[in-house]
C-alpha cells in the first residue's frame, strides 16, 4: 500500500513538474502573440503633412473621420492652404518669381498609382484641384504653363489674381537688391505635402507650392514631380518632401524613401537615409533645408530634415499633434 501511494504521488509530482514549464511556455507564447498583435495594429485613418499646417490636417481628418477617401482628404487639406492668403508659400498670395508673376505647381497621386500634375501655372487659385482633373480627365500626367491654365478654364476654374498686396510689396522691396539668399525654414518652407490613409487602408498624397520666392521665371522644383516631391505605393506607403527642390529631384527623394520602406526600413529610418543621401552629395554645404515625411501601410510615420526647425503634423484617433523633426545638422 505504501509503495502504491509512493508511486502515485511520484507520478503526480512528475506531471506537475512537466506541466509547469508547458503552461509557462504557453503563457509566454500567448503574451508574445498579444505583443505581435499590438505591434502590428494598423493606425487608420490618419493624415500627415509637412510643417505645422494644422488647418490642412484638420480638414483632411474631417473627411477621413466621416469615412471619406484618402484622395479627397489630401486634396481638401491642400486646398485649405492654397486659399489662405497669409500663407505665402502656396496658392493665392504665394511669393512671385523675379518678374513678379505667381506661378504654382502641384501634384496628386492615388492608391492605384494614378497621378496628375500642373507646373508653372498662373491665375488659378487651386493647382492641386487642377492636378486631380489632369489625372482623371486626361490621358496625361503633367500639364505646364499656358496649357495647364487653359485646361483649368475648360474644367470650370475661374481666373484669379494670385499676387496679393503684401507679396507685391515684398517683391518690390526685394528688387532693390535682387539678392537671392533663401532664409532657412522661412522662405524655404515652400511646400505643403500631405499624405493620408483612409478607413479602408488606402493611401493617397498631394503636394502644392508657389515655389521659391523670386525664383527665375519658369523654374520648377520637386513638388509637382512624381517620385521626387511625392510618391505613393499603396502596398508599402508614401513620402513627400519640402525645401530646396533641386536636391530632392537629384535623388528622386520620395521614391527613394518608399523603396527603402519596401526593403524593411521604418518611415523614420527611410527619411533619415533620404537626407543622408542628399548630404553625401553636398559635403560641407549647410545653407539649405530639406525635410521628408513618410507613412507606411500600418500608419506609422516619420520625418527628418537637414536643419533644425522642421516639423510635421499628424492627425489620427490618437490626437492632433505637431511633431518636431530630428535633423542631420545640429544647432
Amino acid at each position: 500500500m505504501q509503495r502504491r501511494n509512493f508511486l502515485k504521488n511520484s507520478s503526480t509530482a512528475a506531471v506537475g513538474l512537466l506541466s509547469t514549464p508547458i503552461i509557462a511556455s504557453c503563457q509566454e507564447i500567448n503574451e508574445s502573440n498579444k505583443a505581435v498583435a499590438v505591434a502590428s495594429k494598423e493606425i487608420r485613418p490618419i493624415a500627415i503633412c509637412t510643417w505645422n499646417f494644422k488647418n490642412a490636417t484638420a480638414k483632411a481628418w474631417e473627411i477621413l473621420e466621416a469615412g471619406g477617401s484618402s484622395l479627397d482628404a489630401v486634396q481638401e487639406g491642400a486646398m485649405v492652404e492654397e486659399a489662405d492668403v497669409n500663407n505665402q508659400t502656396v496658392g493665392v498670395g504665394g511669393r512671385p518669381d523675379r518678374e513678379g508673376n505667381v506661378t504654382l505647381d502641384a501634384c496628386i497621386m492615388d492608391k492605384d498609382g494614378n497621378c496628375g500634375a500642373v507646373l508653372c501655372m498662373q491665375n488659378i487659385a487651386s493647382p492641386v484641384s487642377v492636378a486631380r482633373k489632369v489625372m482623371e480627365e486626361t490621358p496625361h500626367v503633367m500639364l505646364a504653363g499656358k496649357g495647364a491654365e487653359q485646361f483649368a478654364y475648360e474644367q470650370g476654374f475661374e481666373k484669379t489674381d494670385l499676387l496679393t498686396e503684401q507679396s507685391r510689396q515684398e517683391w518690390l522691396e526685394w528688387k532693390k537688391t535682387s539678392e537671392y539668399k533663401p532664409v532657412i525654414n522661412i522662405e524655404n518652407h515652400d511646400t505643403i505635402g500631405i499624405l493620408a490613409i483612409d478607413s479602408k487602408g488606402d493611401i493617397s498624397g498631394a503636394c502644392t507650392t508657389s515655389g521659391m520666392g523670386y525664383k527665375y521665371a519658369g523654374r520648377v522644383g520637386d513638388s509637382p514631380i512624381i517620385g521626387a516631391g511625392l510618391f505613393v505605393d499603396n502596398e508599402i506607403g508614401a513620402a513627400t518632401a519640402t525645401g530646396v527642390g533641386e536636391e530632392v529631384v537629384r535623388t528622386v527623394g520620395s521614391f527613394l524613401i518608399v523603396e527603402l520602406m519596401r526593403q524593411g526600413k521604418s518611415p523614420q529610418e527611410a527619411c533619415e537615409e533620404g537626407v543622408k543621401r542628399i548630404m553625401a552629395k553636398n559635403k560641407g554645404r549647410t545653407d539649405f533645408q530639406i525635410g521628408f515625411i513618410a507613412i507606411n501601410k500600418k500608419g506609422e510615420t516619420g520625418g527628418y530634415c537637414i536643419q533644425p526647425g522642421f516639423s510635421y503634423r499628424t492627425y489620427s484617433e490618437a490626437g492632433h499633434a505637431d511633431n518636431p523633426s530630428e535633423s542631420f545638422l545640429k544647432v
